[in-house]
């Protein structure tokens, strides 16, 4: 089971957009990488297709796992993760706030 998962608000601890948070687009696992939107936000020069205009467009760049935590489901600051079962079930716990993130 993984920390971080798609869906999940996260604040990025280090970096130039440390302190600011977004939702988890998109995990990857074997990069240890994940995309946050509106975070790490780089623009790329494309060249125009029969059914895509050209020009500078911005991208949500992956960021590495390591500079992310979860927002607490309580006030929203970072912390750490716990596993905990329950009822047979294994769920992902806030170390700040002890509250069951997996709802």
């Amino acid at each position: 089971m993984q920390k971080i998962r798609k869906g999940d608000k996260v604040v990025v601890l280090a970096g130039k957009d440390k302190g600011r948070t977004g939702e988890v687009l998109k995990v990857m696992p074997k990069d240890d990488k994940a995309v946050v939107r509106g975070i790490n936000v780089v623009r790329r020069h494309q060249r125009q297709t029969q059914n895509q205009e050209g020009g500078i467009i911005s991208i949500d760049a992956p960021i590495h796992m390591s500079n992310l935590a979860l927002a607490d489901p309580k006030d929203g600051k970072p912390t750490r993760v716990g596993f905990e079962i329950k009822d047979g079930k294994k769920v992902r716990v806030a170390k700040r706030s002890g509250v069951e993130i997996d709802v």
